[in-house]
């Protein structure tokens, strides 16, 4: 009964064998041409940092309890906008004292004004002295003085109390919030972190032996962010900059590459690599081959693409790999500038043994 089934399982066995063939034959594979690039000899790296060219922490320059926390890490917030408002009563009770000053003076200030007119009549009938009538220019004068002062202190009152609340001082992001609602803000107390996402840079520490090459070449300067989305090649920086001061304790320069505006994806804080031109790359020219990393199949020892013929047949060849960039990485030998590899390794691999009925 066994020997049946076994008969019976070679047969179906021989009978899929042709039309798996004939299915893999019929779909052709994904190819990509093997990718040329001359204008980027980067055969060093750095480790970078992506940091906000923009990036304040707030704090408050009053104490008191926080009654209003508006925003939370992560919020969009206009120029101007509230962030948070701290209790302000006392502050407003010191206005309206001040203000209650204000008016008590200038009643004064009325009755002194009264006073003088009459001494001023008084005397121009010869009834008061000349002494009685600089003495009531005297009070008037204090008076009006006094209402100046008084003025002053409830202006300044009155700005005083615009420090309980805290607005945005430009248009960014909250990175962080270091307080919650109730909590005691204290002048000078980091309250929360904001940034502009529309000024970023990358910030790598040049070591001192390349610096010679690095200053005559900055424009091959490239950089890339691993794992972000439109990110993940090496990239043009928008503007580089080095800065004219060394380091003396690590005996580094600061490299400074510009991002585009508009990375969603991108913030302060994300790692980032630096690559850097070898000395002279500019004038060698050397162009480079590069295919996707997917693309390549390990076998035991072997390292190699499959490489697609005019009739669409996968060859395995063997390849020396370089660097890898992000999705790409770089061929040394093995290859020529416009091969079609295949981008799925495995599916030519079956379709190549469906055709052969060879096993690798």
């Amino acid at each position: 009964m066994q020997h049946i089934h076994l008969v019976t399982l070679v047969s179906l066995v021989a009978l899929a064998l042709p039309a798996a063939v004939g299915a893999a034959e019929r779909q052709p594979l994904a190819t990509v041409a093997v990718q040329q690039a001359g204008d980027t000899a980067l055969t060093s790296s750095l480790d970078g940092v992506v940091e906000a060219v923009r990036q304040t922490t707030l704090s408050t320059q009053v104490a008191g309890a926080i009654v209003s926390l508006n925003i939370k890490a992560g919020d969009r917030v206009k120029a101007g906008q509230e962030l948070l408002r701290i209790d302000a009563r006392a502050a407003q009770q010191g206005v309206a004292a001040s203000a209650a000053q204000v008016e008590a003076a200038r009643a004064q200030l009325k009755v002194a004004s009264q006073e003088l007119a009459r001494q001023k009549q008084l005397h121009q009938k010869q009834y008061v002295s000349q002494a009685a009538l600089e003495r009531a220019q005297a009070q008037w004068e204090a008076a009006q003085a006094q209402v100046n002062a008084l003025q002053a202190q409830t202006r300044a009152a009155q700005t005083q109390s615009g420090f309980f609340v805290l607005n945005a001082p430009y248009a960014g992001v909250v990175s962080a919030v270091a307080i919650t609602l109730g909590d005691m803000a204290m002048p000078g107390r980091p309250l929360l972190t904001m940034h502009d996402p529309a000024a970023l840079r990358v910030t790598a520490a040049v070591p001192q032996a390349m610096l010679p090459a690095l200053a005559a070449n900055l424009q091959a300067v490239r950089y890339e962010l691993p794992g972000v989305t439109g990110f993940s090649m090496p990239q043009q920086p928008a503007r580089v900059e080095l800065l004219p001061t060394v380091d003396a304790g690590t005996h580094s320069a600061t490299l400074r590459l510009s991002l585009p505006a508009g990375g969603s994806e991108v913030a302060p804080g994300l790692f980032a690599r630096v690559w850097l031109p070898a000395a002279g790359a500019a004038k060698a020219g050397a162009e480079r081959l590069f295919v996707p990393a997917g693309a390549v199949a390990r076998r035991a020892e072997l390292t190699g693409v499959y490489v697609v013929d005019a009739q669409g047949k996968p060859h395995l060849r063997q390849v020396r790999l370089g660097r890898q960039s992000g999705d790409r990485v770089e061929v040394l030998t093995g290859l020529r500038a416009g091969d079609q590899v295949a981008t799925d390794p495995q599916a030519a691999a079956a379709l190549r043994r469906a055709g052969t009925g060879e096993h690798e």
